[in-house]
């Protein structure tokens, strides 16, 4: 394949794309507002996090909502070939450097030299297409399929892989940011082996205990000087909000995720202790069925979203942590984010309307709900229920238990309590949830004019076409679509004193993207 066709999109051009993962706004109390000590090595981070999972396996394709393969897999053993930064741009990582052609339809990453895995192997193109094709293929059950299935095919070409897609994607790199699409060291057979944990990152995995503890210790080697600041990170799963902000109070934790919204403020005043807050891209849902009665009429879903009172439940589930939202995912802090479409406003009468308008007046439904989807999820479904019943509506709140929430109610019961950290770009949140063939389309939504739009505005290089595009979508899915997302729910973690960050944290995700292991250091 020739070289020199790379470079069809200017770099000017690529510079404007390159911004579509903008970064929230951070808030911080007053202890992390001094300029942070030089970075330096050493000590244990210990880390409580919530999102503990029995059934977690070191196959990224499985990845979930577990706090140790986000935080030790994500953030210490492996790299991607980019990754978002945490002032939101998108920078090269095991790919030293990347650029499309053809519209971006083919796209070419260099790898970077001289990287090794922590088994002493050097970095190969070849592992880069393992890692990717793990994802491939009809037999395929990772979650991260959808991201790789527009590739027709993967090519070496010297030292670099050559992506070819079956259409032209402007966001593609952004995808490979993804946590799932880590980078493996393939075997003999041209697979990787991920339960080895031989990866390029940071960090190797000393102990380990599924579901509960990992224990990390930093490699000597590792490619990258400025990162990895730890000599050990502790990572403990701890889904319990009181015993998390309790651990890191006494000194036990030095960093928690999911503080506890409702007492957080009262840190304010502790010199040995910082709150960081950022606005991001996290929201809470309500998905319902669309193929399962009484949810597969449109009049009873805009009855449930009419029925709803976003700002109570912004003071008194988020207590002010947050923002109301539309029934879309697509949050303010990305770059296509529709702020002209109408504001859905709590409205019994008119919810009364479409009910009777379906004829289901009195409506029941069941609701179910547990704290594991997000702190204050049960919360969250009896004070709906409060406010729907002004509507007509009865819900039922179900309390699911914690323990095998994901496995076992999410995307399996009909009408439940959810979460989504987000994605950088729209296309990325709307292709993996939102698509009718999306792996996690916890709705069961399919609308082809949607799926039409979906396809057109990823290949569209006009700004303010795509603007236009993303903004219908969104409108379909607040209008037509199966999910009621009343927020968006800023992260807010807390930190010892003694932890360090850099001047921007990421709005990616909690704990500045996942990767406060290799970001953070030890004053």
């Amino acid at each position: 394949m020739r070289t020199d066709m790379f470079g069809s999109i200017s770099r000017r051009r690529f510079g404007q794309l390159a911004m579509a993962a903008g970064a929230g706004s951070v808030l911080a109390s007053a202890g992390s507002r001094a300029r942070a000590a030089e970075p330096k090595r050493g000590g244990r981070l210990r880390i409580g996090a919530s999102g503990a999972n029995a059934s977690e396996s070191w196959d990224p394709a499985s990845w979930g909502l577990s706090a140790i393969m986000n935080l030790a897999g994500f953030g210490c053993v492996y790299n991607n070939l980019v990754e978002i930064a945490p002032d939101g741009t998108l920078t090269p990582e095991l790919a030293e450097s990347f650029e499309p052609a053809e519209g971006g339809k083919v796209w070419r990453f260099n790898i970077r030299q001289g990287v090794t895995f922590s088994n002493g192997r050097t970095l190969a193109p070849a592992d880069v297409i393992a890692s990717l094709d793990h994802h491939r293929g009809e037999e395929s059950k990772s979650a991260a399929k959808p991201i790789v299935a527009a590739i027709t095919d993967i090519a070496v070409d010297g030292t670099a892989v050559v992506v070819t897609l079956d259409a032209a994607n402007a966001d593609f790199p952004y995808l490979l940011a993804d946590y799932h699409l880590v980078i493996g060291a393939a075997g003999d057979d041209g697979k990787v082996d991920w339960e080895q944990r031989i990866g390029t990152g940071g960090y190797t995995v000393a102990e380990y205990a599924v579901g509960a503890r990992a224990l990390l210790a930093r490699r000597a080697d590792y490619w990258k000087s400025n990162a990895a600041w730890f000599d050990e990170v502790e990572i403990l799963a701890i889904d319990d909000v009181a015993a998390r902000m309790n651990g890191v109070m006494t000194g036990e934790l030095d960093v928690i995720d999911r503080a506890d919204i409702a007492t957080v403020g009262r840190l304010a005043g502790r010199s040995d202790l910082v709150v960081d807050e950022v606005t991001g891209t996290q929201h809470f849902t309500l998905p319902m069925f669309c193929d399962v009665a009484p949810f597969d009429n449109l009049d009873v879903r805009l009855a449930l979203k009419l029925a709803i009172d976003r700002e109570e439940m912004v003071q008194k589930i988020l207590h002010g942590h947050g923002r109301i939202a539309n029934d879309h995912p697509i949050a303010p802090a990305n770059r296509y984010f529709a702020a002209d479409l109408p504001q859905r406003a709590y409205d019994p009468e008119q919810a009364k309307f479409h009910l009777k308008k379906a004829g289901m007046e009195g409506l029941t439904v069941d609701l179910h709900a547990a704290d594991a989807a997000f702190q204050g999820a049960v919360d969250t479904a009896i004070l709906y229920a409060e406010q729907a019943a002004k509507a007509g509506i009865t819900i039922n709140v179900v309390r699911e238990p914690n323990d095998g929430f994901w496995s076992n109610v999410w995307t399996v019961k009909p009408f439940v309590t959810c979460f989504w950290q987000g994605r950088p770009t729209e296309d990325w949140m709307f292709t993996q949830v939102y698509a009718s063939d999306a792996a996690w389309n916890d709705t069961h939504w399919k609308n082809p004019d949607f799926d039409k739009l979906l396809l057109a505005a990823r290949a569209e290089l006009d700004d303010a076409k795509r603007r236009e595009m993303y903004g219908e979508m969104q409108r379909l899915v607040s209008d037509d679509g199966g999910v009621i997302v009343p927020m968006y729910a800023n992260y807010v973690s807390v930190r010892s004193a003694t932890v360090q960050r850099g001047e921007h944290i990421s709005s990616v995700s909690g704990l500045d993207g996942s990767k406060c292991g290799e970001r953070w250091w030890f004053a």
